[in-house]
């Protein structure tokens, strides 16, 4: 009998899974469940762009990898949710994929034929073609490939704001349960967090956890960041 992959287990409510991915959580209900919105006929419906595992209501270690790359499109301007699933589907049809935002194909041919349909089907500028491909190529240098080339690691950023190469964070889902924890030691982000609220010292903890103080700024930011 096979076992379970745990990057497939139902294991974060979609309120955690959106703070720890910095998104809005209404934005990432729409992206998995789908949202109604108002016609001059009759109601509307944007479908999901990812789905948690049947008959859960929870998401799974690879729901936050797919919310991680959508998240690339939405940080230059708002995600068209009907222009990108007709470009998923059109991605997923031409290169044969089942599940496109899962797949290391992002990095290479997959992500160029996602991009040039998602842009063709908003009207986006040249520009903003450019701006659009560098945010979605340093979202894809956060996401951790294993042999098979399916995400084993996310890097997540550490605000909703943050842009920047620094990696200290991580979300593996074989470590403290898939919480974020400080990657170099393995420590959670929340435990962290909790201990200078309770009045311990960066310093203090540095020296307990044997990590630098930039790293227990680090998990703090991230665990209190909007």
């Amino acid at each position: 009998m096979t076992k379970p992959d745990l990057r497939d287990r139902p294991a974060y409510a979609l309120a955690e899974a959106a703070r720890y991915v910095k998104v809005a959580p209404a934005t990432l209900r729409s992206w998995v469940v789908g949202r109604d919105y108002p016609r001059s006929t009759r109601e509307g419906r944007f479908h999901p762009s990812s789905t948690p595992r049947s008959g859960s209501r929870r998401l799974s270690f690879w729901n936050l990898i797919e919310a991680h790359v959508l998240r690339a499109m939405r940080t230059e301007h708002g995600v068209s949710m009907d222009a990108l699933r007709k470009a998923l589907a059109y991605a997923q049809k031409t290169l044969n994929l089942k599940r496109l935002l899962l797949s290391k194909e992002l990095c290479t041919e997959g992500g160029r034929v996602l991009l040039d349909r998602y842009g063709q089907l908003i009207d986006l500028s040249a520009s903003g073609q450019i701006a659009l491909r560098r945010v979605f190529q340093e979202h894809l240098k956060r996401v951790e490939w294993d042999e098979w080339k399916f995400p084993m690691r996310l890097y997540p950023f550490p605000s909703a704001a943050a842009t920047g190469p620094s990696h200290p964070i991580a979300i593996d889902p074989q470590i403290a349960f898939g919480r974020p924890i400080v990657g170099r030691k393995g420590i959670a982000t929340g435990a962290i967090a909790d201990r200078i609220d309770a009045g311990e010292t960066v310093e203090a903890l540095a020296a307990d956890y044997e990590l630098t103080m930039s790293e227990i700024e680090e998990a703090v930011l991230y665990e209190r960041a909007a």
